[in-house]
Parts: structure tokens; sequence; C-alpha cells
């Protein structure tokens, strides 16, 4: 039987619509993709909240005219700087002649927990664990059957914004549509692009978008951490509008073509100004505008990492995605200096919607169809239990 899941993802300079059919025998086959530009967020409210609807719009209708259909039910995503992820660790006495974890063990634990964050402020969408010990073991995402006399867990919650709840709900009742759920686009996208292993040896994602930067640490199935750093690749383009007196669209045009590092064959950069005419700019003037802002970032995500008091062991992984340095040649390697820790480029998931454009709409997507699928049908093996368990 197969369905249709539409899903809307809301970054800082675009909305992004994405239809995908789901099936059981094909996971997932998108048939509709569409985004428009809008003036984004910055601390949690609408740069111009006048033009969302119309963005929304044209997003969900671009990509209802590649699906060739029209969708009524919408799954929304909570962006990171509308939500805020809180941790908290548990613990349960086993009890029994034979103690051992069993699923009622679980269910108290979390119970425990739930009541440790219900006055915490936000509307809770997402919740899972980091890990489970018993007694001194080792971490695990499967206790269940082990024995010993103590279960703990450090579990992670993620709560949305109200405001942003209610406004989105409120702007797709008046396009026609039914705001079907929401869910933490972070969350999507840690899930999706940090492999298991990767996640148990703890990682971190760096999401550089166009008004501000994500750091997320993750662990199990979880985000432990995260960070909203209000500077992102529009700064710096801004940085050069100002500094060299020319136009956004123009020096957005230098940002995304400038080379990081010291061996590049940039001298210069040539652009046509408004009245057509040509301008050329020597490149040290441009990095004299834009190098200080990067250097800024980076020094910011380092803090933001640094700061966490999660220590990362040697094999712990580093991904750096978005529309800023992601997109520039050199700028992950120049990032990866500053961090003093390799930075590796997001593993793609989709080849015809490669663009980092949709990076974060496609982990959103992801989590809603795990989550529908694991809601719907019986699944076998511990680890699907507790992400039943869990909700999303």
């Amino acid at each position: 039987m197969r369905s249709t899941i539409t899903v809307v993802e809301f970054g800082t300079s675009k909305i992004v619509a994405l239809i995908a059919e789901v099936s059981s025998r094909q996971r997932c086959d998108i048939i509709g993709a569409g985004n428009a530009a809008y003036d984004g967020y910055s601390e949690a409210h609408w740069n111009n909240p006048a033009n969302v609807n119309a963005a929304l719009q044209s997003a969900i209708q671009k990509a209802e005219e590649q699906a060739k259909t029209t969708v009524r039910d919408v799954y929304c995503g909570v962006p990171g700087q509308f939500s805020k992820v809180f941790t908290v660790e548990s613990k349960v006495e086993l009890q029994g002649t034979d103690p051992h974890v069993t699923a009622r063990d679980i269910e108290a634990l979390f119970d425990i927990a739930d009541q440790q964050v219900k006055d915490l402020p936000g509307l809770p969408i997402h919740r899972s664990p980091a890990w489970f010990v018993v007694d001194d073991g080792k971490r695990t995402l499967e206790p269940i059957n082990l024995h010993g006399n103590e279960l703990r867990s450090l579990i992670s919650y993620v709560k949305a914004d109200q405001f942003f709840i209610a406004d989105v709900s409120e702007r797709l009742r008046a396009l026609g549509k039914v705001p079907f759920g929401f869910f933490s686009t972070p969350m999507g996208s840690a899930i999706l692009y940090i492999s298991d292993e990767e996640r148990d040896r703890t990682a971190v994602l760096i999401d550089i978008g166009y008004l501000n930067t994500e750091v997320m640490l993750v662990q199990g199935d979880t985000i432990i951490h995260h960070k909203v750093i209000p500077i992102g690749g529009g700064h710096m383009s801004a940085d050069l509008a100002y500094g060299l007196d020319i136009s956004l669209d123009s020096a957005e045009q230098i940002k995304r073509s400038f080379v990081f590092g010291t061996q590049n064959n940039q001298t210069a950069f040539e652009i046509t100004a408004t009245n057509g005419a040509a301008q050329t700019f020597e490149r040290s003037d441009v990095e004299s505008k834009l190098m200080p802002r990067a250097d800024e970032l980076c020094e910011a995500i380092d803090s933001a990492i640094k700061d966490s008091g999660i220590r990362l062991g040697n094999w712990s992984s580093i991904y750096l995605t978005g529309g800023g340095l992601a997109i520039n040649k050199g700028g992950r390697e120049y990032l990866s200096e500053k961090l003093g820790r390799p930075v590796r480029e997001l593993p793609r998931k989709a080849v015809k919607l490669s663009s980092p454009i949709y990076a974060s709409a496609l982990g959103l997507l992801d989590l809603i169809i795990d989550t529908r699928s694991e809601a719907v049908a019986s699944q076998s093996g511990v680890r699907a239990f507790f992400r039943n368990l869990f909700g999303g």
C-alpha cells in the first residue's frame, strides 16, 4: 500500500517542500520538490512575517506541480532556533529474585524523566535515548534482559516554541492545508546523515545556514547538545556588500566563488554592477572584508563544542553541511584547521536532491517516515521497540 507524505522545512533563507510516496517495498520515492526564498528568522522571530505565507504557498505549489497532485496534510519541521534540547539522566532499581531489565523498567525510567522536564518551556516533539547502563557496565541502546541491580539512562527531549507551532498551523490553514504534525528538523538531520556506529562514539554535525549556524553533538539515537550561533553565510555576504559598496546579490556571488586557503589562483573577482558596468576587486580587498567574519564563525563553532562539556574521543566524527563554508572550495578544510580536527562532507542520501538546500528537508522526511512506520507496523528487534516507545 502506497501513501503520500508532504513535509515543509523552514530554513533561514528558504522554505523547502517535499512530496514523497512511501510503500513497504520501496521506502521512499520523492515525486515533488519545491523551494522559495524569504527573509527567514532571527532570535526565534520571523524577520518579515508578511512574506512567510507567500513563500510557504510557493514552495508547496512548486512541489505539487512537479508531483502532479494536490496535497492536504502537511508535516512541518521545527528549526533549531524555535526549539530547545534538554537532557535528563534518570535511574531505576531492578526488581525480582533474578533482577534484569524489562520493558516495564524502561517505561518507569522514562516516566521519571518525563516528570523532570514537564515544567520546562515548550511543547515536546521528540524524546529518545543517548544510552543505557546497567550497574557499571558498558553503554548500550539494547539493555533488555541485561542482569544487574540498577538501570540508568541519558534521555534527550526536544521542546518546540509554542509560538512557532501556533503560527505555522494558522498559516497552513489559511492556505487550505492541514498541519498534520511537527518534528525536530535538527534531529532528522542528525539521525539520517550520521551512522549508528559514529553516533555511538559521539559525533558533531555543523549546519551553517544563511543567518545562523547550528552545532549539534549527537550520541546514541539523539542530540545531547544543541547550540544556535547567530552568524551564517549571509553575514559574510553582508560584510562584503558594506565593505565593497556593492549590492547584496553581487556580494553573494563573490562569497560563493571565494576559495579558502593560501594555495589558490584567485587574484581578483569581477562582477556586473546594477548599471551594467563591470567591477573588479582585488582578492586582498575581498579577504579583508570576508575573513574576519569567517574567523569569528569558526571560533564560535569551536567554543560551542568545547563549552558543551562533552568530551569528543579520538574517533569522534565531525560533519559540515549548509550553504555557508560547505559550498566554498577549501571551506571545510579551513574549518578543520581552526577546530584542529578533520571535518567531513555530509554523505549524499538522494542523487536528485544533492544540493545543500534539501539536506535538512531530507532528514526531516526520513524522521517522519520512521515515526509513521513504527506507529502502524509491528517491528521486531529491541532497538525498534525503543523507537516505538519514545515516539517522535
